[in-house]
């Protein structure tokens, strides 16, 4: 598997100004008894830290039959519905709607092995992904997958607070199952839209992580 996404590295940007300066100013605040500047690097030296837990990015172990699919995100299922025209699909499909919370790892893994055959972004709102009208109307990244199993669709969805969507793809590149492709930073929805010919092991409320989670299987 290429290495295509590193959640820390994603993430250092962020972490890491904060974790020096929260460090600088508590060294600042002790030296000088000032406890005001002792309790600001303290908190940032804390934040700093919860958002490097919202980064993290472990291995993980991918353990799908072949004709499974697993979770492409961690978090909640929010959404499931089997719709007998999609656009978006151009048919028939089941849909699996999961809402990644800032508590969340927010590294996106691929359900399914197959190949990128088309990768749209799409600028858009910002409204609450847990609400079903976020798939329609917020900031996405739509990546087609064609597999052996039929056409796969895989929606990155920023939320409430997420303002940018990372996917690092191309058509044309191979997927195998569980493969890293991308993340969606701080609180977000993925959307998975799959043939109807499907047997689902979830159900809405499960909790579900991505790439270790089965969500189903291809009939």
């Amino acid at each position: 598997m290429k290495n295509r996404v590193n959640g820390w590295i994603i993430g250092s940007r962020y972490y890491l100004p904060c974790f020096i300066v929260g460090v600088l100013l508590l060294i600042i605040g002790i030296e000088k008894s000032s406890y005001p500047t002792t309790g600001i690097g303290s908190i940032l030296l804390i934040s700093s830290l919860l958002i490097l837990a919202f980064f993290r990015d472990f291995p993980r172990k991918i353990s799908a039959g072949d004709r499974e699919f697993v979770s492409p995100a961690d978090g909640k299922i929010v959404e499931i519905d089997t719709a007998n025209e999609d656009d978006l699909y151009g048919g028939r499909c089941v849909k699996i709607a999961i809402f990644m919370s800032v508590f969340n790892a927010h590294v996106n893994r691929s359900p399914f092995r197959g190949v990128v055959k088309k990768v749209l972004y799409k600028k858009g709102k910002f409204i609450n992904a847990m609400m079903p009208e976020a798939g329609k109307q917020n900031e996405s990244n739509t990546i087609w997958l064609e597999t052996e199993r039929g056409a796969i669709i895989i929606k990155q969805i920023a939320g409430l607070i997420a303002r940018r969507i990372v996917c690092n793809l191309s058509e044309g590149e191979y997927l195998e199952v569980g493969e890293k492709f991308g993340m969606i930073k701080f609180g977000s929805r993925v959307e998975l839209l799959l043939p109807p010919e499907v047997e689902l092991y979830v159900k809405l409320g499960d909790k579900v992580f991505a790439g270790t989670s089965i969500l189903g299987r291809f009939l």
